[in-house]
Order: C-alpha cells, then structure tokens, then sequence
C-alpha cells in the first residue's frame, strides 16, 4: 500500500469530517487574507502575528484532519509531513519578519513549495472521496505561487499584499471542494 493511501473507511463519514474542516479553513482563510490585505504595506506587529498564525493554523487542522482520519482507520502520512512543515515556518516566519519582507516571501515561499506538493499528494490519495480535485489544483498552484514569492522577494517590490491573495483563492479552492464534498456525499471521484 502506497504511504499516501487510505485503508478501507466509510467515505460518507470521511467525507463529513473533510467538509466541515474545509469550511472552517475557507472562513479562516477568507477574514485572514482580510487582514493581512489591510497591513500590506509594512511588517508591522499586527502582520507578523498574522503571518505567524497562518501556518500554526494549517497545524491545527492537519492534526483535526489525522483524528478523524485515525478512528476511519485511513492514515494519510502525508499529513505528519504537513504538520511539520506548518509548525517549522511559523518558527521560520517569525525570524524572518525581523530581517523584513523579502525574508518573510523567502519562507512563505518555501512553504508554498513544499506544502503544495504535499497537499498535491493528498488529494490524489483521497480522490476515491469526491471532491479533491479542488485540493489538487490547489497543491499545484501553491508550488507554482511559492516560487513566484521566491523570485518577488529578490525585487524591489516585495510586499505581503500576495500573499493575502494567495491565502484567499487557497481558501476558495477549500470551499469548492466542501461544497463537491456536500454534493457528491463522496460518492463521486474527483
């Protein structure tokens, strides 16, 4: 079996537990990006907190989605490697937003990379419950922002205000798979 893979699980119950965390991470995400949009401009202390409790909140609901997983019996390692991530960058973050913005893309950037490939990786794992082709699609283009923060945070005009953006369509893709989740009661692929 594939590292990746779910054991046998019963996909409305999976399904349940997904949709109820994804709407939960679209409305973080959504009032998030909000307020990080309203601090672009400097790497103030409001922003930093922002900054930092965007990746410790992807580390709570890594760990919401490996409980309900657990008792499923549909282990998803993908997911330890997620919470690890998450909780290196918040500590990443919060060194960076001392040397300044371009530091902070540098690891927001990183983070991208890896945590898109990851959750790339996820969602093709979970596609047996409907509604994942929302978080792949969304894995691949948090690789592909990641690297576009990389290369903004080498230019003059390195600024938050992307990362606010990409926070937000993050969260629209996390809304449409719940809703495909809802519709389809994983009973559909994809």
């Amino acid at each position: 079996m594939d590292t990746l893979t779910e054991t046998a699980a019963p996909a409305s119950t999976a399904a349940a537990a997904l949709r109820k965390l994804y709407f939960l991470r679209f409305a973080f995400a959504a009032v998030w990006a909000a307020l990080l949009f309203a601090t672009t401009d400097t790497l103030s202390a409001p922003a930093t907190v922002l900054l930092v409790a965007y990746p410790l909140f992807d580390v709570g609901c890594a760990v919401a989605d490996l409980r309900s997983a657990r008792p499923e019996g549909r282990p998803v390692r993908g997911l330890y490697v997620n919470v690890a991530l998450s909780a290196l960058t918040a500590a990443g973050l919060a060194l960076a937003a001392t040397s300044g913005i371009p530091a902070v893309l540098r690891v927001w950037g990183a983070w991208a990379i890896t945590a898109g490939l990851v959750q790339l990786a996820v969602g093709a794992a979970r596609r047996g419950l409907g509604g994942q082709w929302a978080m792949i699609a969304s894995g691949g283009i948090s690789t592909l922002a990641g690297a576009s923060f990389l290369a903004q945070a080498g230019g003059a005009d390195a600024s938050l205000g992307a990362l606010a953006g990409y926070a937000f369509l993050g969260g629209v893709f996390f809304l449409v798979s719940a809703l495909r989740l809802g519709r389809t009661g994983g009973a559909a692929k994809g």
